[in-house]
């Protein structure tokens, strides 16, 4: 067909004639499929109109969960967008996207064979995975089951309910004495060098069973490692969107799989570590946990699908990259709001003393008796957004959400910010006011109002190490609540605009921090 479009051209270069057939033939494909058949009783997916090659991308802009969400205005909880020559379904709202990950969730639980998708964690990624859905559920089944048993492991120590609660409350108390240190040497501290270091070795010691110093070379190559690939994620890749830039040579691209072979070379190493000193009657992290549950499955005649050491690798990989970049951008962001509403900061260091005391460190036992520490970390949560979306999903076999035609393989976007931010479930939602989700009498925490904030995901691809992500959020913060008092510098605004990636950070800012009158340094 391209070929009988020639004759109509004239008399131009042959490469001006295969990039208007390129163009021709893009703009015929991109037609054909917005008017593809749609089936009887169910209608047509609206939305903007598309470029010819990169349909609305300059649409989207630079803070494209803004944009989505003055689409979804517009359009409704369902619409589509093209993005380069890939069609994208965004969903919003709350009952919406619920419909769609929980009571449809086989139909949504694919993830869409993105080009960047391949390179991370050699495409063993449990969290990317675009395997069939019997591997990756059982992938899947085999690392939550692995995780829950890590996270309620007792812990040697008496003082502790478990090993999790034992690696953050210890590590507190070395960033309790980094922070005093770089307070008297410097007068302030960068909110996140600290915190996220910090983190990295409680999932170090989580996953690895061991912790670094603040200043091991091993541990700050693998935070800068973390960041690096977080920035170039966020980013995007349009490569993704445009196949035909994958011929071209990207730095970005060959920094994104360089990223990615430091890091799995680094795991794969702990990974064969632990095989050769592997003890059944001794596990001693996660990775122990899942070379444990994997053994045991070896053993069951009727597992029709193993989990082999690549796989493992993928799995630690993950827990280790989501769990150290979540954790520590939660953290962060809280400092921050404190430092915004110091009447808030009193009042979360208030209940600590009269809840917990100032005389022993706050345990996960305390968890029920701290209700707006609880409500504080939802409302961090739903007011930065810091995930503003999902991992992508895609549409396992053809279906319809909402009275529309959603086609199988096209990608879909969960638009979480959207939904923390949605003034028919929130009021006032650009307010910051932690007591929305807490009971008339500010006694216990609603839990339905909280269950409506969009952090980690829903149904069959939400996040399997939530449970141990909140926990760690929880446990450092109540420490952090009960010794230091935090304050912005003297004369610097307080920055609290967010810089868009994969997880959103704020902008670069020092802090200043004091113990509390009554706290043993």
């Amino acid at each position: 067909m391209a070929l009988m479009i020639l004759p109509f051209i004239g008399s131009v270069s042959v490469s001006e004639g295969l990039l208007a057939v390129t163009t021709v033939c893009l703009a015929y494909l991109i037609l054909k499929f917005f008017h593809a058949d749609v089936p009887q009783g169910l209608r047509r997916l609206p939305g903007p109109r598309p470029l010819p090659i990169i349909g609305n991308l300059l649409e989207l802009g630079s803070k494209p969960y803004e944009s989505l969400t003055a689409m979804s205005r517009r359009y409704g909880d369902v619409f589509q967008i093209q993005i380069g020559a890939r069609p994208v379904v965004v969903l919003s709202g709350g009952e919406t996207v619920r419909r769609a990950l929980i009571k449809q969730g086989d139909e949504f639980s694919g993830r869409p064979d993105l080009h960047s998708f391949k390179y991370i964690n050699n495409g063993k990624s449990l969290a990317f995975s675009t395997d069939q859905a019997g591997v990756w559920r059982t992938r899947r089944k085999l690392a939550y089951s692995a995780l829950r048993s890590f996270a309620t492991l007792q812990s040697k120590n008496p003082e502790y309910a478990c090993v999790l609660e034992e690696h953050v409350c210890k590590e507190g108390e070395y960033l309790l004495k980094q922070l005093n240190a770089v307070m008297e040497a410097e007068g302030s501290f960068d909110s996140y060098r600290y915190v996220v270091v910090s983190v990295a070795n409680v999932i170090c010691g989580i996953c690895f069973g061991r912790r670094y110093d603040h200043d091991d070379q091993e541990l700050l190559s693998l935070v800068t490692v973390s960041h690096e690939f977080n920035e170039v994620v966020g980013s995007g890749n349009p490569a993704d969107f445009i196949p035909a830039l994958r011929l071209l040579p990207s730095t970005k691209m060959k920094l994104f799989k360089s990223l990615n072979d430091r890091f799995n070379s680094f795991i794969q190493r702990i990974v064969t570590d632990h095989y050769a000193t592997y003890d059944k009657d001794n596990i001693r992290d996660i990775t122990d946990s899942l070379i444990d549950h994997c053994e045991d499955r070896k053993l069951d005649e009727n597992s029709n699908v193993q989990l082999s050491d690549e796989k493992i690798v993928g799995i630690v990989n993950d827990l280790f990259g989501a769990g150290f970049d979540t954790v520590s951008t939660a953290l962060s962001w809280s400092l921050m709001y404190m430092v915004a509403y110091p009447e808030i900061q009193e009042r979360l260091h208030q209940e600590m003393k009269d809840k917990v005391g100032l005389d022993r460190t706050p345990l996960l036992a305390d968890k029920a008796n701290l209700p707006f520490l609880e409500a504080f970390i939802l409302e961090m949560f739903r007011h930065s957004s810091f995930l503003p979306f999902t991992i992508p999903h895609c549409a396992t076999k053809d279906t319809s959400l909402n009275g529309y035609f959603i086609p199988k393989d096209v990608c879909v976007f969960i638009n979480q910010w959207q939904i923390n931010h949605d003034p028919e479930l929130w009021k006032d939602p650009f307010s910051f006011n932690p007591d929305r989700f807490l009971s008339a009498d500010g006694a216990e925490v609603n839990k339905s109002e909280g269950e409506k904030v969009m952090v980690f995901g829903l149904g069959k691809r939400r996040c399997i190490g939530e449970f141990i992500a909140r926990n760690e959020v929880y446990l450092f913060l109540a420490f952090l609540v009960q010794k230091l008092q935090f304050h912005s510098m003297p004369g610097v605004p307080l920055d609290m605009s967010p810089q868009y990636g994969l997880t959103m950070k704020h902008k670069p800012c020092r802090l200043r921090a004091t113990m509390r009158s009554g706290v043993e340094k």
